[in-house]
């Protein structure tokens, strides 16, 4: 998803070069020069949040005793949360299936371990970039989940 941001900052930026007159007397660098730093800010944006989930998913395996490199791990990242709220393994198929199901149950579940309320959850699913740190940096403590029946 990262390469597109910059291909598309790149692709503009290029697209300003062509369009300057031979001269390079031009006032602007056009459309295309703008293009690109909208894509570039857009894209350096992009990044930070991303920077701020992964570190904040990090922390959260570390309050619930679990490593924190699980969390940039592509599916054991799914597997160790599930771990987490109390989940059995086989509900990574769910998330294969529908993914949006499953994630609005694991932040509910989520929320749960950590003591917030439903609404927290609420916040978790709606404006995660904000309400993931705030669980991960926050006062809330890790409670295991009940063992399944």
């Amino acid at each position: 998803m990262l390469m597109s941001f910059v291909t598309v900052a790149l692709h503009g930026f290029l697209r300003a070069q062509e369009d300057m007159p031979p001269d390079f007397g031009a006032p602007s660098g056009g459309p295309g020069l703008v293009g690109a730093l909208v894509g570039g800010v857009f894209a350096l944006v992009w990044l930070v949040v991303a920077l701020v989930m992964v570190v904040s998913m990090w922390k959260i395996f570390t309050k619930a005793g679990e490593p924190g490199w699980a969390a940039i791990v592509p599916i054991y990242n799914l597997i160790v949360l599930l771990k987490i709220v109390g989940r059995p393994v086989w509900w990574i198929l769910i998330f294969f299936v529908c993914s949006p199901v499953a994630m609005i149950i694991i932040s509910l579940d989520l929320a749960k371990v950590f003591g917030k309320s439903t609404g927290f959850a609420v916040g978790l699913i709606l404006l995660g970039p904000i309400f993931l740190p705030m669980l991960a940096f926050g006062d809330a403590r890790y409670t295991a989940p009940p063992p399944a029946a």
